[in-house]
């Protein structure tokens, strides 16, 4: 018997592979899947690092481990069961959609046998999330969904009420730091000569493998790698977190500084989505660090809980009951190709420009540039929710499918109205209170049709005068709405057409 464990599952601590400490343990490494999109190196680099630290991680503690490297991992498979004919294996659920019976499907086709059991790197199954869901005349809603896990879990609760009297403390994180802001240096992981390994092998491999038209498949412009692929590294970065980065994490969690692309963000996302850590111990660490240093303020403390037990959970739940509808959902029938400038970062945007290059340098930007930045970008000029998903998920060092389409196609690009209640758009007012872009960009946050007014204001306006009767009724937009009509509509047509034809120019 055998315990097959996946690319983004490697844990030790919950999960077959320690209910069953005498199976043997096989892991692929399967080329086919890095070659389907443009990924960022360091995300190949990452995940196939993390896979063999993982093997030898395993090995040294005595475990049997079948490590198999092939083009395809139905081949993978084939010579797994050349060795072990009629083997029965057994694997955490994949979060990916279809996924158990895509691996079903091709282990019984070797002549073997698949148990799939509940993915234990989360905190709530499939079954408790579709339990939840249905017990709603509105399923998807995250707020009470994020009540729901306090209350199972007990997180942050005392005597069945929220610690402090109030379940969220949101309205206390939108704060822009002043001059004396002076974050830590981001935690960052020299890699062993194995990752070295990895990443040559990587570079040799995929460099020019794969076409992403019409950039080709070298743009990005990678800083060296950093991120944590061992258990070991993974704890560290959690530990550096709660030690050096939590008191601060909540005032500023929403901020955006030019020289800052980490500021006090928890940088962890990367070592919970491949299973290097669990999310019931990152979230029981910070609450230990806050037991140590009760000066740690709870807004800081709840934001982090609701990102990890609430938003995350959340979305994919929210992924397995709506796919495979959520990767195509387009319900405000945007049809734009995205702009070149998402692949070269080459345009005059400050905070484009800025949160393009963490993409194309680290793999990485945080949640407020993914969202009210580079989404709300795409919302306002049109682009088809595929294709912006399709560029989080290759950009993105801690993307996963289940993790980019709820928060690109729904939550950003408000693609199919699942859970998201009204679209995230902004106008260049969001960025300049937000941010230090605005200062020293070309173009001027203030002006909406003028020849050097921020693109995002023009295209703010026109996409709510274009979708009017889409939105127009919704109870959440009444205000912005009463503004629109005081408007010059022609003149912002006007700008906004202008900032297309820019824009498909690459001068924008």
């Amino acid at each position: 018997m055998t315990v097959l464990v996946l690319g983004d599952q490697l844990t030790r601590r919950v999960g077959p592979v320690a209910a069953r400490p005498d199976d043997r343990v096989l892991l692929i490494e399967a080329r086919e899947f890095a070659r389907r999109l443009p990924y960022h190196p360091h995300k190949l680099t990452l995940v196939f690092g993390a896979m063999r630290a993982y093997r030898d991680e395993l090995r040294d503690a005595g475990r049997e481990v079948e490590y198999v490297r092939a083009e395809t991992f139905r081949e993978g498979l084939a010579t797994h069961f050349d060795a072990h004919p009629n083997d029965d294996l057994t694997v955490m659920r994949p979060s990916s959609h279809g996924g158990a019976e895509r691996l079903r499907r091709l282990v019984e086709r070797e002549g073997g046998r698949l148990d799939v059991v509940d993915n234990d790197l989360f905190l709530c199954s499939r079954s408790a999330f579709a339990s939840f869901a249905s017990d709603r005349t509105q399923p998807y809603r995250h707020e009470e969904f994020y009540r729901f896990m306090r209350r199972k879990t007990g997180y942050l609760m005392a005597d069945g009420e929220p610690v402090g009297g109030e379940w969220n403390y949101d309205d206390q994180n939108r704060e822009f730091p002043d001059e004396s802001y002076d974050p830590p240096d981001p935690p960052a992981y020299d890699p062993d000569e194995r990752t070295r390994e990895v990443a040559e092998w990587v570079r040799e491999e995929f460099d020019g493998g794969y076409e992403a038209p019409p950039y080709g498949g070298d743009w990005a412009d990678p800083e060296p790698f950093r991120w944590p692929v061992t258990r070991a590294d993974a704890l560290d970065a959690l530990d550096r977190f709660v030690d050096e980065r939590l008191a601060a994490f909540g005032p500023y969690q929403d901020a955006m500084l030019e020289d800052e692309w980490a500021m006090h963000h928890a940088l962890l996302s990367v070592p919970l989505n491949l299973g290097l850590l669990g999310p019931d111990e990152v979230i029981e660490r910070v609450l230990d660090g806050v037991r140590a240093d009760p000066d740690v303020p709870l807004n800081s403390v709840e934001g982090f809980v609701r990102q990890v037990l609430g938003w995350r959970e959340f979305v994919r739940g929210v992924y397995a009951e709506t796919m495979p509808e959520l990767a195509t959902a387009n319900q405000l029938e945007a049809s734009q190709a995205l702009p070149e400038f998402y692949w070269t970062g080459e345009t005059e945007m400050a905070c484009l420009a800025d949160a393009v290059d963490g993409v194309r340098k680290r793999g990485y930007s945080h949640h407020i540039q993914r969202l009210m930045v580079l989404s709300n970008f795409g919302l306002l000029y049109g682009v088809e929710p595929r294709r912006l998903n399709r560029w989080f998920h290759a950009g993105y060092v801690d993307a996963y499918h289940w993790v980019t389409t709820p928060n690109v196609v729904e939550m950003g690009l408000y693609g199919a109205g699942a859970f998201a209640s009204k679209p995230y758009a902004a106008s260049a007012n969001y960025v300049d209170g937000m941010s230090d872009y605005c200062g020293g960009c070309a173009y001027d946050p203030d002006a909406t049709t003028d020849e050097g007014a921020c693109p995002f204001n023009a295209l703010y306006w026109d996409f709510l005068d274009r979708n009017e009767e889409r939105l127009g009724d919704n109870y959440r937009m009444g205000l912005v709405y009463s503004h629109l009509e005081d408007k010059d509509v022609e003149a912002i047509r006007e700008r906004a057409e202008t900032v297309r034809r820019m824009t498909d120019d690459g001068v924008v």
